[in-house]
């Protein structure tokens, strides 16, 4: 019996990443964001909200590189060892990256621009856009008052005026 105790052993310490990754990575994190959402605390919701979008990043780096990753036997295991960082609460992995590394990246819009329209600087000097500033003049003044502002701008560019006197804008 000692024998069958020791393969068994042997076989879980070989296929460890295999066995604790979805733990890690799914099962306690599921949990985690299910208790998170039933509580009324928004610091746990921003935990595991972080944490989910880092782990979509890592799953995503992983679709793109699987093959270059194959090659890499320590992957797995630092797979595992990186998402534990991201998952036990006392080394707030998860929040610490996303400060770090994940935040500044796409809250400075020089680094990435996916849209097509430029950004722009409002009078209180935050990065405010074309599309922002269209569905905040729709949502105060409706639709029908934002068409006849386009009307009135592209009339004007015909004529050479660039003066729009409609609700400020």
């Amino acid at each position: 019996m000692g024998s069958g105790t020791g393969a068994f052993l042997k076989v879980v310490l070989k296929n460890f990443d295999v066995l604790a990754g979805p733990v890690f990575s799914l099962v306690y994190p599921l949990y985690a964001s299910v208790r998170a959402i039933e509580s009324r605390s928004p610091v746990d919701d921003q935990q595991w909200l972080t944490y989910w979008v880092l782990y979509s990043m890592i799953t995503l780096f992983e679709l793109t590189f699987a093959k270059v990753l194959e090659w890499i036997p320590i992957w797995p295991y630092a797979k595992l060892t990186l998402t534990c960082w991201l998952v036990i609460p006392y080394f707030s992995g998860a929040a610490y990256v996303y400060e770090h590394y994940v935040r500044p990246f796409f809250a400075n819009p020089q680094n990435i621009n996916i849209s097509y329209v430029p950004s722009k600087k409002d009078s209180l000097g935050k990065p405010d856009d074309i599309l922002t500033a269209a569905e905040k003049y729709i949502q105060e003044h409706g639709t029908e008052a934002f068409e006849n502002m386009i009307n009135k701008a592209g009339k004007s560019r015909k004529s050479g005026s660039h003066a729009l006197h409609d609700g400020g804008y």
